[in-house]
């Protein structure tokens, strides 16, 4: 390999730059004008360049040859394929392991693609940096992705409209010294400068014509006099048929004489040309040819069956210039201009059996499971051509999962709004052609109601999957496989509004169906019966929670084919149970298993591995480790911001997990503050009335009556406790510890008599909907013996204190922070660490 096609050694990161073209010729004032004008950009605000001109005057190639030739000037070269604005995130999203910052698995890519841009825009890890948008047409669609700071940034664009954003440098044909120059340095200089000449007047110059005559005439070794004249044969029956001046007639020429040669002697390789006309202009996976060829139709089955056939083929497309191929990643594209012709030149009919074999290829290939990281690159690929392909227009069962997959692949990557829209105009098109009550838009329409719960638009999700599942349950039957996906959406959707009983019977209604169709240990089974354990943990059944996911667990660890991140899941989620059932040093070592596992297994910053971090930093809590609680917990409510941002549940839950650390360890006022901050933003993500939010105001009250202001305490916890029966019932465990808070609350006031009647009846609420050994029951137990000392019934303070006492030893042990309190007669205090919805 030459040294022009060695990745430089001076930029630390080069990312996506196409090889050097060895044949580059001329352009030396362009160079220079584009590298005095990216100059002058002050080191604040880099102003980019747009390269804007006619498709194939090189507008590309001359970007190419900038990036090569100036590398020396950067630290980091990213270019961006811009032509599909939906591409454009990833692109950058990817970017971000480069520049120290967590990637797209864990934050998703639109805001992973942000982080990218203020990274870049700091100047930090790198000032020198070059990122190049090719084929930027429209202006809108790139604006935002555009990073300004101490960099340099080059568009190119045919899109004239640039003008009107940035500066920009005209770029037209070659200058005939230049053309002249190309083909004798193309042709070895077996031409003269005459024919170079004569050529180059023929094609007018235009770069890419010129590029494919002389691949044309490097292949067959056609005197110049004979390629000049059949060329002139082509013009003319052009001109005859008044051909569509949306293209130069010297460059139809020059293409049509290059495909009419190429059918004479490999007919196959034509076809191949054909079909690659009508994927996008990105590059095509070569795999797509091998791997599909069983999906293929009449037209390319033939071809595809016969590797030596196909290789000759796309040999002899590369050696013409027709196709560019790209054997390190396993690619090759065919130029815009060159598939616009082709299609123009498709007979209507064929047009369609082509389109038609594009998508049965592109479904043939793709992997299975969007979920799985490992096939997200795959999935990249094919996005590429989902609409240029115009994909959406088919109706094969096969191509249309497969276009469902795709937004599937972009809502768990995290391209929530670029999934929505995409899955709208699904929804638009297919209930046009097949009606609202088809499977396949009922199926977008679940997708939907995912996305919409991934935005914490709890009730567009809700109306949306409770009419689906409706649809569905009439027109599929209930037993269907989707409508019992669609029954653990509408669940899931539900519990994001706050409706835990109902989505447990919805929930509990799907698990007895997957397993009486399916067995008690298939993946679909545990998959329901994993969220019917959610809905337990939500309901307060610690006990049935506990046994669901220590059994669901098991199976999915001894199973193949169970990922990462679900497995982590479960194992996250049975701690919780366990540790809310009171068991603390027993869930204390599930999480810290559970979150060594996510740590390895998927990395610190992935969303299922800052949950199990948050639920081990509670865990620490819970037995007294208050040190290493407080540093785990601070990390992960660090790390949560940064990914996530404030308004998001995850970071509200590490927030409120941190504030009941700081309030442990005495730090109350900074507790206060976060408090505080988080309790105004927990209507805007789940509502007023959510009982996430009543729960909420538990955590800020106590902090209030800690801080000297129990009369504020106590109305917000009256205001949480009215609120929290009403949701969810008197004997549910959130409202039961905002009782506990409530009579502490009545006790600092010394209203002891009120404070008592609350105990004794939360008292007899907590024993009977948990047992008297539960941690909430002793709790209870504990500061009711302080209220009845307080108002004269001493005997029966001592003799509820000695059984408490006794229990608490049992339960949890003479050391544990709650047991030392009892001891010390101090009051017990409860708080709320919002769990996963």
């Amino acid at each position: 390999m030459s040294e022009n096609f060695l990745p430089p050694q001076s930029s630390q990161v080069w990312e996506r730059v196409p090889n050097r073209n060895p044949n580059f010729t001329g352009r030396k004032d362009l160079l220079t004008a584009l590298r005095k004008s990216i100059n002058t950009v002050t080191a604040v605000v880099a102003q980019p360049r747009a390269l804007q001109g006619l498709g194939g005057v090189g507008k590309t190639q001359l970007a190419i040859e900038y990036a090569w030739q100036y590398r020396a000037h950067y630290d980091l070269v990213l270019w961006v394929s811009a032509d599909q604005p939906l591409l454009v995130p990833s692109t950058l999203a990817d970017m971000a392991p480069k520049l120290g910052l967590p990637p797209a698995s864990s934050t998703g890519v639109e805001k992973t693609a942000q982080e990218v841009i203020r990274a870049l825009e700091s100047g930090s890890p790198y000032r020198g940096w070059l990122v190049i948008f090719d084929n930027a047409e429209e202006p809108e669609f790139v604006k935002e992705f555009i990073p300004r700071g101490p960099g340099h940034v080059i568009i190119t664009s045919r899109n004239s409209r640039w003008s009107d954003h940035e500066p920009t440098i005209q770029v037209d044909v070659f200058r005939r010294e230049e053309s002249v120059a190309f083909l004798r340095r193309r042709l070895n200089e077996t031409v003269s400068l005459d024919e170079a000449d004569r050529i180059a007047e023929q094609l007018g110059d235009l770069p890419i014509a010129l590029e494919q005559a002389a691949a044309l005439l490097v292949r067959t070794l056609m005197p110049v006099e004979d390629y000049l004249e059949l060329l002139q044969e082509q013009t003319s029956r052009l001109l005859e048929l008044e051909k569509s001046p949306t293209y130069p007639t010297s460059m139809t020429a020059a293409w049509r004489l290059s495909v009419d040669q190429l059918q004479k002697t490999l007919p196959a390789a034509v076809e191949v040309l054909r079909c690659c006309a009508f994927f996008g202009p990105e590059p095509i996976p070569r795999d797509v040819f091998r791997r599909g060829n069983r999906a293929v139709g009449p037209r390319l089955g033939p071809i595809l069956s016969d590797p030596i056939t196909l290789t000759n083929a796309l040999s002899q497309l590369e050696r013409l210039a027709l196709v560019k191929v790209e054997p390190s990643v396993r690619t090759l594209q065919v130029h815009r201009l060159n598939q616009a012709l082709l299609r123009d030149e498709t007979p209507e009919k064929d047009r369609a059996e082509l389109r038609h074999e594009v998508h049965l290829l592109l479904s043939g290939t793709a992997p299975a499971d969007p979920d799985d990281t490992v096939n997200w690159p795959r999935y990249e690929e094919l996005a590429a051509h989902l609409e240029p392909s115009g994909l959406i227009d088919c109706t094969v069962p096969s191509v249309r999962r497969f276009a469902l997959d795709l937004v599937r692949y972009l809502y768990v990557r995290g391209s929530y709004r670029q999934a929505q829209a995409l899955i709208n105009e699904y929804i638009a098109k297919w209930t046009q052609v097949d009606g609202l009550d088809h499977k396949d838009v009922l199926v977008a329409r679940v997708h939907l109601s995912n996305v919409y719960l991934q935005l914490a638009q709890y009730t567009k999700s809700v109306q949306l999957v409770a009419e689906t599942f409706a649809l569905m349950t009439d027109t599929l039957g209930a037993d269907h496989s989707e409508t019992l996906w669609a029954k653990i959406g509408y669940a899931g959707a539900l519990r994001g509004r706050g409706e835990f009983s109902q989505a447990q019977k919805l929930d509990a209604e799907a698990s007895e169906t997957y397993e009486r169709l399916y067995g008690d240990s298939d993946p679909l089974t545990l998959r329901a019966r994993h969220s019917l354990a959610l809905d337990y943990t939500l309901t307060s059944d610690y006990d049935r929670a506990s046994e669901l996911l220590q059994d669901v667990y098991l199976k999915q660890s001894s199973m193949e084919g169970i990922g990462r991140r679900v497995l982590l899941l479960t194992w996250t989620n049975l701690s919780r149970a366990v540790r809310l059932n009171g068991q603390f040093e027993v869930a204390t070592d599930l999480a810290e298993e559970a979150y060594s596992y996510g740590v390895a297994s998927l990395g610190e910053d992935h969303p299922s591995t800052l949950l199990a971090a948050k639920d081990f930093a509670v865990c620490l809590r819970r037995v007294g480790r208050l040190p290493e609680a407080l540093q785990l917990m601070r990390d992960t409510h660090i790390r949560s911001r940064r990914l996530f941002g404030d308004e998001h549940a995850y970071t509200l839950a590490a927030a409120f997990g941190l504030a009941n650390v700081l309030r442990a360890v005495g730090e109350l006022d900074e507790a206060l503050e976060i408090t505080e901050r988080a309790l105004r933003l927990y209507p805007a993500v789940f509502g007023d009335d959510h009982p996430f939010t009543h729960a909420a105001r538990i955590n800020h009250a106590l902090l209030l009556r800690l801080t000297g202001n129990p009369e504020a305490a106590l109305a917000l916890d009256e205001r949480a406790l009215a609120g929290l029966t009403a949701r969810v019932g008197r004997d549910h465990d959130y409202t039961v510890s905002c009782a506990i808070n409530l009579q502490n609350d009545l006790a600092a006031l010394g209203r002891h008599e009120d404070a008592r009647a609350v105990g004794e009846e939360n008292l007899r609420i907590v024993q009977a909907g948990f047992s008297a050994d539960h941690y909430l029951s002793l709790i209870c137990a504990a500061n009711l013996c302080l209220d009845l000392e307080a108002v004269g019934a001493s005997e029966e303070s001592k003799r509820l204190l000695a059984e408490t006492t006794q229990r608490f030893e049992l339960a949890m042990g003479r050391e544990h922070p709650d047991a030392l309190g009892l001891l010390a007669g101090e009051r017990l205090n409860c708080d709320f660490d919002p769990p996963p919805i």
